[in-house]
């Protein structure tokens, strides 16, 4: 693995000699492996899992869990019916931040401006409200497929998932009560998790990525209702990218920025730009135990209000979810429906019918393959599960039963475990 010397050299003036010897320290270890667990599920740690210490907690989401190995994760069913997610540690930060700034009793819009794969948006479904909205919005086409099959998996009503740039919901005069701008980044963080991304990495890659962030902010900004909650992040260590596009938002924008409370064992670091030492919380591999992140949480001022041609003065501009879903529908390209089924996967045209399948049966099943059901289960739409939880329809016709999976969301690989260990038993 072979760093860069203009990164080597920006990224020890940036943290220092002490803090940069453990950063490089980290890349002779394996980068830690942790899962979040889907609340709507009651899961528990298997006891041989909890007595070996295979599993323990993630600090800063009471959900989260690291694993002492990578398991294969594509062949456990429990992933593919959205009883937990993959997702790295330190970017479970954004639930110990909307636990402390977003009440879940408080009814919101919400839009992941930045979205896919899906794991922040998957966090956030969880940690607000049921009766809340969640529009998660991902400009690349393909990309937005993967992040509705996540979301549909997670299987919360009130979420939609959009194809749109950031200008587009500016120029829809769309307001929300809180933004996620996880923003596209030279992704310096991710080099341990991902060595690809280390040939990618230039000092023009970072003036491209910090101006595009300005930009996509400037968009979202103009999104959010005053007194809104504004969370930036990134997964990069430079502080063009990071504290000195934080302090852009709080010079030409207004924004205020709130505090979270950390604790010292987390080992979380503060600002890194020399006499800027405002609230902004950056994770460093061999520091923190994760990958790299930054991650700064702001509030536009309650007075504010954004005036644009053909607004009338004294016009209300707190948008509801309902007028949200209705300019989604008539301006945006949306791709989930606009229904309040949680997926369409989990919600069988004949729910009393289902039955257990066994694990390579389960397999099977989620390559596309058609299977065959026991003799007593009835003809026509069957939903199939796994230890419980549902997998997804075929339509039995008695000698087998034809698969209904998605052919997008099927396992491509050929291979099958020989054994299968539940992350967690149910």
């Amino acid at each position: 693995m072979q760093l860069s010397d203009n990164f080597l050299r920006e990224t020890l003036a940036t943290m220092g000699s002490e803090r940069f010897e453990r950063y490089l320290k980290a890349f002779e270890e394996e980068s830690p492996v942790s899962i979040r667990v889907n609340p709507k599920f009651s899961l528990k740690r298997g006891e041989r899992r909890e007595e070996s210490g295979e599993m323990s907690e993630v600090p800063w989401c009471p959900t989260g869990f690291y694993l002492s190995a990578r398991p294969q994760f594509t062949f456990d069913p429990l992933l593919h019916t959205g009883c937990y997610y993959v997702q790295e540690a330190s970017s479970m930060f954004l639930d110990e931040v909307l636990r402390q700034h977003l009440p879940k009793d408080k009814r919101v819009a919400f839009l992941d401006m930045c979205a896919a794969p899906g794991g922040k948006s998957t966090l956030i479904r969880s940690a607000i409200s049921e009766d809340s909205l969640l529009v998660s919005n991902e400009p690349v086409r393909k990309r937005a497929s993967i992040l509705l099959e996540n979301l549909q998996k997670w299987g919360y009503a009130n979420t939609y998932v959009t194809n749109n740039y950031p200008k587009d919901f500016r120029k829809a005069r769309l307001q929300f009560d809180a933004i996620l701008c996880d923003v596209p980044c030279s992704g310096e963080g991710m080099f341990r998790k991902d060595p690809a991304t280390i040939g990618e990495w230039s000092l023009a890659n970072v003036e491209r990525c910090w101006q595009l962030q300005r930009e996509i902010v400037s968009d979202a900004w103009q999104c959010l209702s005053p007194g809104g909650l504004l969370i930036y992040s990134t997964c990069t260590l430079n502080t063009k990218e990071n504290e000195q596009n934080v302090l852009w938002m709080t010079n030409e924008l207004g924004a205020k920025l709130l505090p979270v409370t950390i604790k010292e064992e987390w080992g979380i670091t503060g600002s890194l730009l020399p006499g800027f030492n405002q609230p902004v919380y950056r994770f460093i591999p061999g520091i923190t135990r994760g990958e790299g992140l930054f991650m700064a949480v702001m509030r536009k001022n309650s007075r504010e209000r954004r005036v644009e041609s053909g607004e009338k003065r004294g016009e209300r501009r707190e948008e509801s979810g309902e007028r949200i879903l209705r300019t989604l529908q008539r301006e945006m390209s949306i791709l989930s429906p606009l229904s309040p089924l949680p997926s369409p996967l989990n919600t069988p045209p004949s729910p009393l019918i289902t039955t257990n399948l066994d694990y390579p049966t389960a397999i099977s099943y989620l390559r596309g393959e058609a299977i065959v059901l026991p003799p007593d289960v009835p003809r026509g739409i069957v939903t199939v599960s796994f230890m419980g939880q549902p997998l997804g329809q075929v339509k039995n016709i008695g000698t087998r039963a034809n698969n209904l999976y998605p052919k997008e969301w099927r396992i491509k690989s050929t291979h099958v475990p020989e054994t299968y260990t539940p992350i967690f038993s149910l």
